[in-house]
């Protein structure tokens, strides 16, 4: 639920923009500029926002992180001109900055490596989910909601802000720590996974050449080269998705926003099917490298075909392939680091691979909203973005596969 609301607040921007870019004269590379450049500053913030979380906990850490951001997007709703939405965007940045990595760190806290892709990928149909139904949510209240005389885009920050700010109360109060603290689990049961993952733990550190300090991560080749990997991910994750409405609404004359939120349901709603067939089939198998390379191959293949066409139905079919294959990418990814890093310095080394790779959701954004205004086609993004899924394909294959093997 945390992450749905996340990712709701985080991308209504680009559904927003159906009306808000013309009411505020705003341009196509001027907001692929303010779309991505909230991941400059989640970019800068995130690992000291990790690291605090590793130390209060993640029920404190992660509730402040809700209250402030949800703050932050009602506020959105108030601006009068690019530079606000700019700035605002940037304060979002900072003040989400840590919640996913915290949330995979969380994550490893209670599940075995065996049992971690299907637990991130249950954990990823929030992304999925967040697009399901906060495309037509958005563009519903676009359409519906003038209240006070204001515009439907600035109810759509308003009205979706609100539920961070509940829930990171309610996150408080419900949240637990870690296993040691769980009052839901029997004796036997709490001794049982700790024990799980007091095994798996010194098989981790003797990859991780037993370092104990997590700020040994920033020395890990390992954790830039999967910084390298998830940035070209995050960039066909975020070029597509915040360009995705204003692509539909373009390849129709007579589609209306709440139209345009229903079809952009329908990509999310496939990938998430595959995305969870994936993770089980790495689980079942133990296998890591092929099951994260190549689904983003078929983003490659998926983005590249689209560009040939300017059929709605067809543009769809093509956007439902690389869509697949970025959340199938997305939800057994994160099994890889959590294999090969120790518990100290899983904290910083899944912060810094998460930083660096939402660097991507700067990038991928603004060029193609950049090529946009070159080329007045965004084919030519789309390019940008399957070049980047072909070379992070060969990235992942180039990890040693004794580092993803999880243990028997």
């Amino acid at each position: 639920m945390l992450y749905i609301i996340a990712m709701i607040d985080r991308v209504n921007v680009g559904f927003a923009a159906l009306t808000m870019n013309k009411e505020l004269g705003i341009g196509a590379s001027t907001f692929g500029l303010i779309a991505g450049i909230f991941f400059i500053a989640y970019f800068l913030f995130e690992v000291p926002s990790n690291v605090i979380m590793y130390k209060v906990g993640a029920r404190t850490w992660i509730a402040r992180i809700l209250i402030t951001w949800g703050m932050v997007v009602v506020g959105e709703g108030f601006i009068r001109n690019a530079f606000q939405l700019g700035v605002l965007r940037v304060i979002l940045g900072i003040a989400e900055a840590g919640f996913y990595p915290a949330m995979i760190l969380y994550i490893t806290y209670w599940f075995p490596g065996k049992h971690l892709a299907r637990a991130v990928s249950y954990f990823m149909l929030a992304v999925c989910g967040s697009n399901i139904i906060g495309g037509p949510i958005s563009t519903w209240i676009m359409d519906n909601v003038h209240w006070l005389g204001m515009s439907g885009w600035r109810w759509v920050y308003i009205l979706e802000g609100v539920p961070a700010v509940i829930l990171g109360i309610i996150t408080v109060l419900i949240m637990v720590d870690k296993p040691e603290k769980a009052k839901f689990l029997t004796p036997e049961e709490k001794g049982w996974l700790l024990n799980e993952l007091k095994k798996e733990q010194k098989v981790k550190e003797k990859k991780a050449h037993s370092s104990t300090s997590y700020w040994a991560a920033f020395k890990e080749p390992r954790v830039w080269h999967m910084g390298l990997c998830y940035m070209a991910y995050v960039m066909a994750l975020y070029g597509v998705g915040f360009w995705m409405p204003q692509m539909i609404k373009g390849l129709s004359k007579v589609l209306t926003s709440t139209q345009v939120g229903l079809l952009s349901a329908v990509p999310y709603i496939v990938a998430s099917i595959v995305m969870l067939l994936v993770a089980r089939h790495s689980d079942k198998t133990n296998e890591r490298r092929f099951h994260v390379a190549l689904p983003i191959l078929m983003t490659f293949a998926g983005l590249v075909a689209l560009t040939m066409t300017a059929n709605l139905f067809w543009s769809m079919i093509w956007l439902t392939i690389a869509l697949s294959g970025v959340y199938a990418f997305g939800g057994t990814f994160w099994s890889i680091p959590n294999l090969s890093l120790s518990a100290a310095s899983a904290a910083v080394g899944i912060a810094i691979i998460n930083s660096v790779g939402n660097l991507g959701g700067f990038i991928g954004p603004y060029l193609v909203g950049w090529l946009l205004d070159w080329t007045g086609s965004t084919n030519a993004g789309m390019y940008l973005l399957a070049g980047c899924a072909l070379a992070e394909t060969f990235l992942i294959l180039a990890i040693p596969k004794r580092l993803v093997t999880p243990p028997a």
